[in-house]
């Protein structure tokens, strides 16, 4: 049950959340990108594939190109092996195994237009299959080619988000957490945030869901060298004053964040985004701090491993509680 927290609090729903009031379920996913399904059209239009491969992890990229070269060879082994071997010189004879095995080689030579010379084709099928195969490697090869510049040259913020939002005190009150780091050696500087919640409500007897900016103590640094910490205070100006630990529990709440920078080495601006949904806030908890001084005083260690760490916390009793 959504709780009717509009007759406690008076605020200005926002109207540039890019989600309608009626949209459901998580807005943002974990790795940044909407958590939306498209219907009306095929699948070949719904997905931009280029995009797809350059989101890809390097493990899942790798895995693709190995699999469907592979798969490829075998198609056209099979289609030289039904045309028959017969038509292919310098094939092992010996046994059906060999035969396909030489084959399968033969593919993969004309596919990578390497052409070793030993097995050719002979007679007009296999000497067009192999002809439509050269031709269909060279343009794989530099799809691939593409692909792999695209994954290299595109900027990104390379940053991690902790896995988790906590409610901890601040400024004696309390405030909503969460941090973020760079993990690779980029430069970044001008480094921006923007929270917004999105809150399910009951309005006139009907559920909705409000989006409403949040406040942060700071929401721009000149370096992010270290791990960042932002923090919405909870005053009278949030949407989440007054809210218990039930509360946070109970409601359905999602953080939303978007964070902007400018990198050096592109000179370009890189975006990366993310969320928090009411299971993954912990109230009266706090991080651990992840960065300390080098042994020999001469740098400062940023552990990643931490970037999750958090310990409980005595909250404070506001005035309200009393």
């Amino acid at each position: 049950m959504a709780r009717d927290f509009r007759k406690e609090i008076h605020l200005n729903n926002t109207e540039n959340s890019g989600f309608g009031t009626s949209a459901s379920g998580r807005f943002i996913r974990k790795d940044g990108l909407p958590n939306v399904e498209r219907k009306g059209v095929n699948i070949l239009n719904r997905f931009s594939w280029y995009h797809t491969m350059l989101d890809l992890s390097t493990i899942q990229f790798l895995s693709y190109l190995v699999s469907a070269y592979i798969l490829v060879n075998l198609i056209f082994a099979f289609i030289y092996y039904l045309i028959g071997v017969e038509h292919l010189t310098g094939i092992d004879k010996s046994d059906p195994l060999n035969e396909f095995i030489d084959v399968f080689f033969f593919s993969s030579q004309t596919f990578t237009t390497v052409g070793y010379g030993r097995i050719a084709p002979v007679g007009f099928m296999a000497s067009l299959v192999a002809t439509f195969e050269a031709f269909l490697g060279l343009l794989t090869f530099a799809i691939a080619t593409g692909l792999f510049y695209g994954r290299f040259s595109r900027p990104r913020a390379y940053l991690r988000f902790s896995e988790i939002a906590v409610i901890a005190p601040f400024q004696e009150g309390t405030g909503l957490m969460f941090r973020l780091a760079p993990y690779k050696n980029n430069a970044l500087t001008s480094a921006e945030v923007v929270v917004s919640t999105a809150i399910e409500v009951n309005e006139n007897s009907e559920t909705k869901t409000n989006f409403y900016t949040l406040k942060t103590h700071l929401n721009q640094i000149n370096t992010l060298a270290l791990n960042w910490t932002v923090v919405h205070k909870i005053d009278e100006s949030s949407p989440f004053y007054g809210f218990t630990e039930d509360d946070f529990k109970n409601t359905p709440i999602e953080i939303i964040v978007h964070v902007r920078a400018f990198d050096e080495v592109y000179s370009n601006t890189v975006v990366q985004r993310t969320s928090y949904v009411s299971k993954e806030i912990i109230f009266g908890a706090k991080f651990v701090p992840m960065y300390y001084p080098a042994k020999d005083n001469t740098s400062t260690v940023l552990d990643l491993d931490k970037i999750n760490e958090y310990k409980a916390t005595e909250m404070p009793v506001l005035a309200e509680e009393k």
